[in-house]
């Protein structure tokens, strides 16, 4: 058992940082002091702050007494996912490690990252109340009317204009960019950072396959029946309750393997997403009209 603790010392570092690293939404995910840990496996604990307004001031008796009033919610998390892997020892000593070493990074890499992406942005690009537009944008100038005018309806919800994220699709990204032009430049400018989101994505809605049905053996994910593909999206960090309450990777050596002679590797992801239902505003979802 030993040998298994400290193979997992050493690769869960690396795994964090191949999520870190493979992560589009990374810069959502709240701070650890904002998101506790709930009694159970599938709940997390979030900070509601709720206040009143200001009242008249007497020159009398001075200010009127408000009340401020901090409470803890404890919301269910929706996104409970996991897959186990089994590499045969013989196998791994003729490819030099290889092949249970790079099995868990590429897993997180190419898998659990892109679908934890996709669902996030269609959880949020879901959620009612949220500005949507549908558009068929093929051009450069019609992307930067687009954003424009998306900031501009952010603007006049009073969305805190520092901090906004933009997400977009390499294609129209690079469209914008062959524009060169000031205007290009400005509205791109006013935001805190931008970031190119593939496609493969990007949509308004996802299915996630179960793993054992008939079918969804293969597991991920797959673009909604229903869904539409997403041009841009803004979303204000704030707006969002983003965190993930486990990350569990399990490595056991073929010494402590119950079922054959083979390394295992585990990976287990409870996350949740979902948008403050007084912050809507904080996310506008520009995605095309069919």
């Amino acid at each position: 058992m030993a040998n298994s603790i400290d193979l997992a010392k050493i690769y869960v570092p690396l795994l964090d940082e191949a999520y870190k690293e493979a992560s589009l939404t990374v810069d959502l995910d709240a701070s650890a002091d904002l998101v506790k840990a709930g009694y159970n496996a599938n709940e997390i604990v979030i900070p509601i702050l709720d206040m009143d307004g200001l009242g008249d001031y007497s020159r009398n008796d001075g200010y009127v007494s408000g009340d401020a009033t901090l409470t803890w919610e404890t919301v269910k998390c929706d996104y409970d996912r996991g897959r186990k892997f089994q590499v045969d020892d013989l196998d791994d000593i003729e490819t030099g490690g290889v092949a249970f070493g790079k099995l868990s990074g590429e897993f997180i890499r190419t898998k659990v990252v892109p679908e934890l992406d996709a669902y996030r942005f269609a959880s949020y690009a879901s959620t009612d109340g949220v500005s949507l537009e549908a558009q068929d944008i093929t051009t450069g100038q019609d992307a930067i009317d687009a954003i424009a005018a998306a900031m501009s309806q952010m603007d006049d919800d009073e969305v805190p204009a520092e901090g906004r994220l933009l997400y977009i699709t390499p294609l129209l990204l690079r469209l914008i960019g062959q524009l060169d032009t000031t205007k290009s430049r400005e509205v791109l400018g006013d935001f805190y950072k931008i970031t190119k989101v593939p496609q493969s994505r990007f949509y308004t809605a996802i299915d996630m396959l179960d793993g054992s049905s008939d079918g969804q053996t293969a597991g991920g994910f797959q673009k909604g029946e229903t869904a539409t593909n997403i041009n841009f999206a803004i979303i204000h960090p704030s707006a969002v309750i983003q965190a993930n309450k486990i990350v569990k990777p399990k490595i056991l050596s073929p010494d402590v393997n119950p079922d054959g002679d083979a390394w295992v590797f585990g990976y287990r992801l409870v996350s949740h997403a979902e948008t403050y239902q007084n912050k809507v505003a904080g996310i506008y979802v520009n995605h095309a009209t069919a």
